[in-house]
């Protein structure tokens, strides 16, 4: 794996023209998936993770607009397990298809069967799998919160009823004192705003924890995912006025709150734990956005700032930041992609941060989906037009299996 790059950049291996959407690849083996909207059409593609050449693609028709101007296309990347693909669409579509083939195995437009609003940004958490269910926080008309299906025939199993409605952000499982349970930070669009934590029983519904969190203000979108820390310890963000909280589960899954932080807010991306700190970004907008590292138990802050540095764009030296950025833990060292599609080699520690390296892939706004790395190949979404050489939203594929080429 490399850890370095030539002056110009690393080295592109192939790209693809995506049209709409925030959803991230997902790789398995040689496949790569990649889940978009184009000409009405919500397609899941699967191509060769190594050259981008086509296997499969499978589509149907989708009608959405975003009410803010945002990207029409889906938000919930590809979830893939035992052989099959599971896709949430923008307005809840949930299909699952064979991964050698692309052929349909099950599907189910769940507005139509539980009247699911559109919310903000229309749907947009992952489903995940426990065994042989695969668990969806569904936010339906009749507190249909969260929902269990077979996950080969899509077959209802439970439904966990609650107010708490469907958020983007995804749940997480996690084994707390010896028992495997979810972990869902809910709360879709609604008139008082409410939502929180959800620790349920994935195999039949059972809820064992409820904890509110959620901003009480009414354009507020949950979007940061539950994060587990071991020991009964949980980690809770958004960026709307609440910001940050730990918890610490008992064996008899009663919660106490460890502290709080509200000026310690995460919009939308996945923090990285290390050695006992978090590493994270706060901040609702670009601007104000700062990188932050946390000793998470005692929730004391080291370290938080907009990180910067100098690059020549078109001719003209610019300031840039990582603004909301997502990380990356390769080999110890993190891996930054901004919001501009600039790409970082960053070392973060408890002492403070370096950019060790930066390159600019491309000079786009709304680089907001996590990128993937697999078998040393980093893909990474190009989301608008490039404003330096005018190509419209891409996927890319980078060469890190070693070497300087």
């Amino acid at each position: 794996m490399i850890d370095s790059w030539p002056e110009n950049g690393p080295r592109l291996l192939w790209s693809l023209k995506k049209g709409f959407g925030y959803a991230s690849p997902a790789v398995v083996g040689n496949t790569l998936l990649l889940f978009h909207l184009e000409d009405g059409q919500e397609r899941v593609e699967a191509v060769n993770a190594e050259t981008g050449e086509p296997i499969w693609e499978f589509s149907y028709p989708v009608l959405y607009k975003d009410r803010y101007g945002y990207s029409a296309g889906p938000r919930a990347s590809p979830v893939v397990y035992d052989g099959l693909v599971y896709v949430h669409g923008v307005t809840a579509w949930l299909t699952c298809l064979d991964l050698k083939t692309g052929q349909l195995v099950w599907q189910r437009d769940l507005t139509k069967e539980y009247q699911v609003p559109r919310y903000f940004f229309g749907k947009g958490s992952n489903p995940i799998v426990a065994d042989n269910i695969l668990v969806l926080n569904l936010g339906g008309e009749k507190r249909e919160c969260m929902v269990g299906m077979d996950r080969k025939t899509g077959k209802t199993k439970w439904v966990l009823k609650d107010d708490w409605g469907a958020s983007y952000s995804s749940p997480i499982l996690a084994k707390i004192h010896g028992r495997k349970v979810g972990l869902a930070l809910t709360g879709g669009e609604s008139k008082p705003a409410k939502g929180g934590l959800l620790i349920f029983n994935p195999q039949n519904g059972e809820r064992l924890v409820r904890f509110p969190w959620r901003s009480s203000k009414y354009e507020s979108a949950t979007a940061c995912p539950p994060i587990y820390l071991g020991d009964g310890y949980v980690f809770l963000s958004e960026c709307y006025d609440l910001g940050s909280v730990v918890l610490k589960v008992s064996p008899d899954f009663s919660v106490e709150v460890v502290w709080k932080n509200s000026k310690l807010g995460i919009h939308w991306m996945t923090p990285i734990e290390k050695d006992g700190y978090l590493y994270g970004v706060s901040g609702r907008h670009q601007q104000g956005a700062e990188v932050f590292c946390l000793a998470w138990k005692e929730g004391r802050v080291l370290w938080k700032e907009a990180i910067s540095w100098k690059e020549t764009i078109l001719g003209r030296e610019l300031n840039l930041q990582l603004f909301r950025a997502s990380f990356l833990l390769v080999e110890q060292k993190f891996l930054c992609l901004s919001e501009l599609g600039s790409l970082l080699w960053a070392d973060f520690s408890p002492d403070g941060w370096k950019v060790e390296q930066s390159a600019q892939l491309f000079f786009a706004p709304e680089s907001w989906t996590l990128p993937a790395l697999s078998r040393g190949l980093l893909y990474v979404m190009q989301n608008d037009t490039d404003r330096v050489s005018g190509e419209g939203s891409r996927l890319l594929c980078y060469d890190f299996r070693g070497g300087l080429k």
